[in-house]
């Protein structure tokens, strides 16, 4: 049996790893081949593309990796094509992977999508034309299935969401600090500037100018490098900034539980954060266009997940001209000083995010789907 997977940013490589090796475990003699990045190859992943080559989120920052994107696109439908997969499955990024899964609908190959659009936010005509061309859907929030089986077809599983499954904490505050070169008697602030060139470029300047006022008052720093950047591109973007102590992505849990506060980049990352409990801001910039675009068409005015899942703004919010560094100081020091708030946020949110087991519930349905 073949399988092909494509997942499109750093978070779906996490995610499809996971998946991948639940997979592996039900059909052990599987070809898996497709897009994803580090953690999906450990898992067996038979690598077609990087998925640095489909990093993007926006209208214009899309429009500047268009080849990239069309060259992918055109291997995939090649494999389609010429393989004949039992099944494409696909890991969020919905921008990309829904025309991945129209194709393979034209094909008549039958589409797994795990981790949906989020329609909720962005409307209802989008669920009604993914019951079309998706043959099974693994959505991660309990309220998303019945939205989408509202249109004819109950296509939509509740899994769960797959950040319970990897939320281990492994070491003390003292043990992470000291492993990372960081002293456990000064706090802590870590910056998160996301997994994307675009963003990355135009938040980490704000960020490293307020990391630096809490460096001023004894904070020691520490910046979570995504897998799919490098080290030279965050050297660029700071410019004459010294960069803080870069750390890897691998012990991301770790780090955020024993930080003391964060500046993170909207995106599960903020979720991440907030289930380890880790206080925070949550931050984002796009494009002037994108967010032009953006603020026209989603119902929701608020953009971290902890507070989309929450139905409240626990975790502070700054977007587009409001990222400055005198903002991020002010919001995040507000937060600190209202400890028992972020504690009663971090227990509600735990308790709205189901149990552990995601992955392996993903699995089995695209195991039913193809067998």
């Amino acid at each position: 049996m073949r399988l092909l997977v494509v997942a499109g940013e750093a978070s779906g490589d996490l995610h499809g790893g996971a998946l991948l090796r639940q997979l592996r475990s039900r059909l052990p003699e599987a070809e898996i081949l497709g897009v994803g990045g580090e953690r999906m190859r450990a898992a067996g992943l038979l690598q077609l593309a990087d998925v640095r080559h489909l990093s993007a989120a926006g209208v214009v920052e899309i429009l500047g990796s268009l080849g990239r994107h069309y060259r992918v696109m055109r291997l995939l439908k090649r494999q389609m094509d010429r393989q004949r997969p039992a099944a494409v499955a696909l890991i969020d990024y919905p921008g990309f992977n829904l025309l991945v899964a129209q194709e393979a609908h034209r094909r008549g190959i039958p589409v797994f999508f795990y981790i949906a659009p989020q329609v909720w936010a962005w409307g209802q005509g989008r669920a009604r034309r993914m019951a079309g061309y998706i043959d099974r859907l693994a959505v991660i929030f309990p309220f998303e299935a019945p939205l989408f089986n509202a249109h004819g077809r109950a296509f939509a599983r509740y899994v769960g969401h797959p950040l319970m499954d990897g939320l281990a904490v492994t070491s003390s505050r003292e043990a992470t600090l000291r492993r990372h070169g960081f002293r456990p008697d000064q706090r802590l602030l870590l910056l998160l500037p996301g997994s994307r060139r675009a963003e990355i470029r135009l938040l980490l300047p704000a960020l490293l100018a307020a990391a630096a006022a809490f460096r001023r008052e004894g904070w020691q720093v520490g910046l979570l490098r995504a897998p799919t950047v490098d080290q030279a591109f965050l050297e660029q973007v700071a410019g004459e900034t010294p960069l803080p102590r870069c750390c890897s992505g691998e012990d991301t849990n770790n780090l955020l539980h024993a930080a003391d506060g964060a500046l993170v980049s909207s995106g599960t990352a903020t979720l991440q954060a907030a289930l380890l409990g880790c206080p925070h801001v949550i931050v984002y910039r796009f494009s002037r266009l994108t967010y032009l675009l953006a603020r026209l068409a989603t119902r929701h005015r608020v953009i971290g997940l902890p507070n989309v899942i929450l139905g409240r703004v626990a975790f502070p919010e700054l977007v587009q001209r409001a990222v400055t560094p005198a903002n991020l100081v002010r919001e995040l020091r507000q937060l600190l000083a209202d400890p028992a708030g972020v504690r009663q946020a971090v227990e509600e949110l735990r308790s709205k995010m189901g149990p552990p087991g995601a992955s392996a519930r993903a699995a089995d349905e695209l195991v039913d789907l193809v067998r």
